[in-house]
């Protein structure tokens, strides 16, 4: 499946110096003025995924010494390394919002109809000063985030009145009415759809409406350079986690604060000590160490990274953060050596595939081609920790770590797969 992120956030908050360097390369024009960002830029960059060097390794190690005589090529035998093929993510470099947007202010308009394509919406927060960097206004996380999130409440609104209308001409059930009268009244309150707790037979209802404030969503805080440590980050996330989500109703209680009135009344309530929101979709970054640390190499990166006591860059926690809040896992495919994915027709390399949690096994054949989901028969599994400890299918296979499992085997994270496929 296809992971697709869009970065959002106010002009000059640091969102295209973030994309700029997750793209590893200057591809955005991150120029210091509101809309430079005229157009959404997107690249297709690697998800990190240490396990699949361990993959290429073993499977290179095991191709020179299997001991079957050789139908392959000899350049892709005697220990020549497999190629490594990554999961991938999109990511959308989506032009500057101003408020008013959802009325087509500064470039609202594509601003809004981007955001429908994307799988989840990577939203920058600016939490440093820098008199360089132009900024209409103080530096203000709440405010800013305040600013977006009414915005794409205001273009929902706008949606389900169009919705409501043509569903009474069309004498629609009393019921799907209720249901869209019921995400309006709580859109009215400030609470984003992704927070209205719709049920299963509801969702159903609104799901090709395309309520832009139901995507879900990470809160990317983009800190100074001095705030940017290790020990750091979870203290900017406890600060800016009270501030961000004090902006977001709850729909069931709080205490309600006045004391700021977008368009229509959003009113401040205490926040809510549950999964939504929360530390457990924040993500702290400096987009301008992100920025340098693009143009290292990968010992360069680790080094640097290391000197700044940071475990990991700000690219693989937005990542990892990104999998979690969707709910996705990567199963692993290698061939047992370069003879045999020779003779068996498939491609000698070593590769990532993005599911969902929960996934089956037939399903997941799918992911690869509908061929192999048409056509399954079984799936040859074995965890990628047995994988690496017996070196590979061969020794997996007579250790006995190797299992046959059915169409409805559900695919863990890790997962190294051979499908077995029918003719």
């Amino acid at each position: 499946m296809n992971l697709s992120i869009g970065i959002v956030g106010l002009p000059n908050v640091g969102k295209s110096t973030l994309f700029n360097a997750l793209l590893k390369k200057q591809q955005a024009l991150a120029a210091n003025y509101p809309f430079a960002t005229i157009e959404p830029n997107v690249g297709i960059i690697p998800v990190p995924d240490e396990r699949l060097e361990a993959l290429a390794d073993i499977v290179a190690s095991g191709s020179s010494t299997s001991g079957e005589s050789s139908s392959a090529t000899p350049e892709v035998l005697f220990g020549k390394r497999p190629p490594i093929k990554p999961a991938t993510v999109e990511f959308v470099d989506i032009a500057g919002l101003v408020k008013g947007a959802s009325e087509g202010s500064g470039l609202g308009n594509k601003f809004l109809s981007h955001i429908r394509e994307v799988s989840i919406i990577a939203h920058v927060v600016r939490v440093f000063e820098d008199a360089n960097v132009i900024k209409e206004g103080s530096v203000d996380p709440m405010s800013d985030y305040k600013v977006i999130q009414t915005e794409l409440i205001l273009a929902d609104l706008e949606t389900l009145e169009k919705a409501k209308g043509k569903r009474q001409k069309a004498k629609v059930q009393v019921k799907s009415q209720n249901i869209l009268d019921k995400i309006e009244e709580l859109l009215n309150k400030g609470i984003p759809a992704r927070d209205v707790g719709l049920i299963d037979g509801e969702q159903e209802v609104v799901k090709d409406l395309f309520l832009l404030s139901s995507k879900p969503e990470i809160i990317v805080l983009n800190v100074a350079e001095d705030q940017y440590t290790q020990e750091n980050i979870p203290k900017v996330i406890e600060e800016y986690n009270q501030l961000l989500f004090s902006v977001i109703p709850d729909p069931d209680r709080g205490s309600m604060d006045s004391r700021w009135s977008p368009v229509f009344t959003m009113p401040r309530f205490t926040p809510r000590a549950t999964t939504r929101g929360g530390n457990d979709n924040m993500v702290v970054i400096c987009a301008k160490i992100e920025s340098e640390l693009a143009v290292l190499s990968e010992d360069e990166q680790k080094e640097y990274l290391g000197d700044l006591g940071l475990e990991e860059s700000g690219l693989e926690r937005l990542i990892k953060k990104a999998y979690e809040t969707l709910g996705l896992i990567s199963f692993l495919t290698a061939p047992a050596s370069a003879d045999a994915s020779a003779r068996q027709g498939g491609k000698y390399e070593v590769r990532a595939w993005t599911v969902p949690k929960g996934i089956k096994a037939v399903d997941a054949a799918g992911v690869i081609h509908t061929d192999f989901e048409k056509k399954f028969i079984k799936a040859e599994v074995v965890s990628f920790d047995d994988f690496v400890q017996n070196k590979g299918w061969k020794g997996s296979r007579e250790a006995g770590r190797a299992r046959l499992e059915g169409r409805d085997y559900i695919v863990k994270d890790g997962d190294v797969i051979e499908f077995k496929i029918g003719s």
